[in-house]
This record gives structure tokens, sequence and C-alpha cells, in this order.
């Protein structure tokens, strides 16, 4: 199979584009001067379809509840840092939202060989990173050998490393770099998602990370203390500030490869503002006010306030139905890491806890004793539905109406926990174990999010109606994701996951194999801790190695069922998505898929005669 670029060359007769028109200062009634082109056009630029033809100049101000943890791609493994990475490294092909389809990107065009084991990429000529240093195969190359460095373990890695189903063995793909403009990635077998596992790594600056790499120092480079003069890009943006707990401010990157039809470099905006906010009400509150045009999340209770403020706002509310992102409840059964005293492999959790913990049947008990219509009419204000998968309702090529999970049965729960020696001895309400420890424990949840702590709070109302006493600990996010991912410091969390870029079951190896740095429960197993993990493990393999859909589709079945039946994750519904902003912008076009808004920040424009920025 070829894949090449279906746009027409763009034309290169005028290389000095300049802005129309010159916008007013934001907030401080100054005026920006137009922007001028200086660089001339790459030979093979990456021409960009899109609604309308835009113009250069503006800033768009997006909300944020949290700041990045960091500026390395490679480290990134939350939702604060990936937003503003995706913005900053491009990849070698893209996901075109609307269709699912692989586009060109980095690489201009690509083939599979004849036994599909192979792809390999062809690039641009003419790529430059943010600093003006060329961008080549050798970079592409450097990015994979840091990717698939063990002391590194990027989540990445899981999507491009083979297991062994019968001896456990790790066999990691093959890549070479022929020539400046050629790469190539082998796997051991055909592989369906070689190309959205490719475009999942991003390009790094060689010449830049070289050395800290080869130091061993790649883990702690371009933290967010890194001087925006040093911190090199590969994508359509570059950091222009970055202010703890205010801001992240995007600048264009000059040398970016991508023009519009008409030729005009993107992006068109000149800034892309990551404006910080306490939490989804201070957002609001920011948006109401003017002082950011859009919000990637909202608390269900402000639908009604923005539907009816749209006109007077100047926005629109874009309605996107059933979420993509999920969910739910899981339980620590992680060992306690190195250096955290107790005998090594002590649970996290400690004994008394890990022994509920890991019973399937404590864990089906909690599942049953929650009330989801309550969670729906409650903190989701009616717009929610229950969902049982990753792949929920809002994605209609993946999602199962089939598969089912541990649904609300309190009886049914006081069963369970009767089963397991749990009884109220002593008459105060809660339960006690058969060695008569109290049976509780602490749910920890992200602050930022007003409905999720509702949620917690109804669960634990819930859990008291069975025996089982629960608190409520919100933690800031990056604080939440240190616990859940490194130091292991909680009894169960509420989160969820974000969708990944395209919505396919096979993009989830980092959740869904034990040794995976997503494997909420157990972090990096060193293997599987029951023959029903071993099960997923095979079957993730399986879903991942065969092209046809059917076989995959039922794979997936049989995957989530097994996860579902062990109750692993306890499922809890998703809300349907309802996103506003300005209407001031060209280009805008909302998706379920991460990130909601600004996954063609390239493309958005300010409209003339707009009179703001």
């Amino acid at each position: 199979m070829n894949v090449e670029e279906r746009s027409r060359p763009a034309r290169r007769a005028a290389w000095l584009a300049v802005a129309v028109f010159a916008l007013a200062g934001c907030g401080t009634g100054g005026r920006h001067e137009p922007w001028v082109d200086k660089v001339p056009p790459p030979p093979e630029p990456l021409v960009t379809p899109m609604a309308e033809n835009g113009v250069h100049g503006g800033r768009f101000r997006m909300a944020a509840s949290s700041g990045p943890k960091t500026f390395n791609p490679v480290m990134a493994n939350e939702t604060s840092s990936n937003d503003v990475c995706g913005r900053l490294y491009t990849s070698l092909t893209d996901t075109d939202y609307p269709t699912g389809a692989d586009v060109p990107l980095a690489a201009k065009s690509w083939e599979f060989s004849a036994d599909e084991r192979t792809v390999t990429f062809h690039l641009r000529r003419g790529m430059r990173f943010s600093d003006g240093h060329p961008l080549t195969a050798d970079d592409v190359k450097f990015s994979f050998d840091v990717y698939m460095d063990d002391s590194l373990h990027p989540a990445a890695q899981e999507a491009l490393t083979w297991r062994d189903p019968a001896t456990g063995e790790r066999r990691k793909f093959e890549y070479s770099a022929p020539d400046s403009y050629t790469f190539a990635l082998t796997g051991p077998r055909p592989y369906a998602m070689m190309l959205t596992s490719a475009a999942s790594l991003r390009i790094l600056p060689k010449h830049v990370l070289e050395q800290p790499f080869r130091e061993g120092r790649l883990a702690s480079a371009y933290g967010v203390d890194t001087p925006p003069a040093q911190l090199v890009t590969s994508g359509p943006w570059r950091l222009r500030a970055y202010v703890p707990g205010e801001k992240v401010e995007l600048e264009r990157n000059p040398y970016w490869v991508g023009v519009d039809a008409k030729g005009q470099r993107l992006p068109y905006l000149d800034a892309l503002v990551f404006v910080v906010t306490k939490d989804q009400n201070g957002a609001a509150l920011k948006f109401e006010a003017g002082e950011v045009d859009a919000l990637d999340a909202v608390t269900p209770s402000d639908y009604a306030g923005l539907e009816k403020g749209q006109a007077k706002g100047g926005y629109k509310l874009y309605e996107l139905g059933p979420s993509f992102n999920t969910n739910f409840l899981w339980f620590n059964l992680n060992p306690a890491p190195a250096g955290a005293g107790g005998p090594p492999g002590a649970p996290a959790a400690g004994a008394v806890k890990y022994a509920w913990f890991r019973q399937a049947d404590f864990r089906r008990a909690v599942s049953k004793a929650i009330d989801r219509d309550a969670l729906i009419a409650g903190p989701l204000r009616g717009f929610g539905e229950r969902n049982w998968s990753t792949m929920t309702s809002g994605n209609p090529l993946w999602y199962d109406s089939t598969i089912t999970g541990v649904d609300d049965d309190p009886e049914g729960a006081k069963v369970l926990l009767a089963k397991l020696g749990m009884k109220d001895r002593d008459g105060d309400g809660v339960l006690e174990d058969a060695k008569g420890n109290k049976v509780g424990f602490d749910i920890i949840t992200n602050a930022d999010n007003p409905w999720r702590q509702e949620m917690v709070n109804l669960i634990r109302d819930d859990l008291a109606k069975v025996g089982i006493r629960a608190t409520l600990t919100a933690l800031d996010f990056n604080t939440l994701i240190t616990r859940y991912r490194s130091d292991y410091q909680y009894d169960a969390c509420l989160l969820g996951q974000g969708s990944a870029v395209p919505a396919d079951p096979g993009m989830g190896q980092n959740v869904w194999k034990s040794s995976g740095s997503t494997h909420y429960w157990h972090v990096r197993s060193p293997k599987p801790d029951t023959p029903e993990e071993a099960k997923v493990d095979e079957l993730m393999q399986r879903i991942v190695y065969t092209r046809d859909l059917a076989k995959r589709k039922a794979d997936w079945h049989e995957l989530i069922q097994t996860v579902n039946d062990q109750c692993w994750l306890v499922w809890l519904p998703i809300m349907e998505l309802k996103l506003p902003v300005r209407s001031r912008f060209g280009n805008v076009s909302p998706s379920p898929m991460p990130h909601r808004i600004l996954w063609n920040s390239e493309r958005i424009f300010l409209r003339p005669g707009s009179g703001r920025d």
C-alpha cells in the first residue's frame, strides 16, 4: 500500500505572507505589528486542507485547569502536559479527526513491504526545528532511540514492543534511517497499529538533546524551568513564556512546514495561550468575563447557562454527543516502591486493605453498591449515560452494546461482602473483616473537577449503606498523577481515561498490558498477576497483530468483558459533551477526541473585523 499526499502543491509565488490587518492588544489598547513571513517556503510543504483560508494575527486563549509538569513529550503522561506538548512537537503521520484516516505530516508518503512487516516513510525536504536547524531522518531515528530506551520506558514504548505470549520475551521493533529523508520501521509480524503507533512518537531535536540522552539526563531535560529560547520544538508552535500557575504562552514556529492552499504559512495565530485556572468553576468564570476564548472541560451544571448566553456572549456551544472520555474507580494493587520502607514487595496500600482489594468479589461488591442513576441525575445533571468500556457510545466504529458490567445491586453487594467474612460485629453500621479490621478506604480524585468530587460524595453515601466507610481526598492533578503512577500512596482513585487518537482499542496497550505504565491498578507489573491478566495480555496482542476488523472487534469484546468480570475498573457514567468557543474565530471544529478544540490549532484564525484578539 502506498499513501501519497492528496493536497495540491502550494503556490510559491509570494512567500512573504503579510497579515492584512493589525489587531488590538489584549487588554492593553496597543496595536500589534502585522506579521511578515521572512523564511523562504520549504521545497516540500505540508499543504493543509481546511474549511476557510484564514489571515495572520491574533491570539487564542484556552482555559486549562492546571499547568504542565514538563515540556518533554517523552515524559509527559498527564493531560496538562500532553495538551501543550501536542502543539510543540510533530510526528511522522497524523490522524484526520473527521474521518479517522492516517494522513501525512512530517512524512510526505509511505509504503508497506510485501509481507506488511515494514513501513518505509519518506520525509519532506526542507523541514526545520524552531531554531532553524534542519529536521531529517536522523532526528527521527534519534527520537526512536529515546522512546525505546528501557530506563525511560515512556508510555509510547508499549505500542512498539512485542511480547511473545508463550515465553514472555519482549522484542522491540527495529528501525533505521538509510538516508536523510527515509526512515524504516519493522515489526515481528504484520501490525494493525503500525502507523498510529509510530505517530505517537514526537520528533525531538538530536542536536539539542543527544548529549543529555547519552549522559542519562533526558528524563529531566525540557522541564518547566527550561528558558523558552532553549526549548527547541518540531511542531507548529514554540514556547514564548511560562508563568507557573498563570499561563503557558506559545508563539508560531516561523519555520513550520505547513501552509494553506494560498501558500500562507501556518499557524495563522500569533499566539496560543493556555490560561491556568484553579478548577472548572474558575475556568467558567473566566470565560464569562471574556478572559478566555474556549473551554475544553465544562461542568454539566453550567450547560443551561451557557446555552442561554450564546448570543450575548458571542460564542457557540458545540454539542458533541457522548464523551469519548471515561470515568471509573480502581483499587491500588501495587507493591510499595523501592525505598518506601517495609519489606520488599509489601503492598503499597497495606496488607489489610490489599487483602480486600485483591478479591474480585470485594471489587464487585463496591460496583454493585453504586447508584449510577443518582450519579447521572446529580453530578451530570441528567447529561450522562452508563458506560462499561473505553470505547464509549460516542465511538460508532468500536462501541459494543453487548458488553456488560457489574451494575447497581446493593443487596447483591451485601451478599458478596458477607461471603468474604465481612460483618458488622459491633453494631455501629460499619463492617469488620474476619480479623476485626474496620472495612473502609480513602478515594482520591482531582480537586479541579467539582463533579468528580460530587461523584465521590455520592459513592461514599452508597458504600455506607452496605457497611463500607469511604472518605474523599481531593488533590491537585499533578500530585494525583504522582500518587497513582509513582509513589502509590493511595487506597482507591476515581479518575478516568481520555480518548486516544485515533480512538482504537489498540491505542490502549499501555493501559491493558500488565507491563504498561498506565496499567492503573498495578503499574508496570513485571508479569501478569493472575491468569485473567495473562489472558488480557494475549488478547491485546491479537488485537494489534491482525488487520481483520471483525476479529479485532471479537477480541476486544472478550478483553473488556474479562476486565469487567474481574472488576479491575469500577465503571461510572460518562457525560454528554458541550463545549463553548468564541464565534470570532474561524476553522473551529471541536471533536470528542483530544485535544477537543486545539487539535487543528494551526488552522484556527481570528476573523477580520472582530476587533479583539
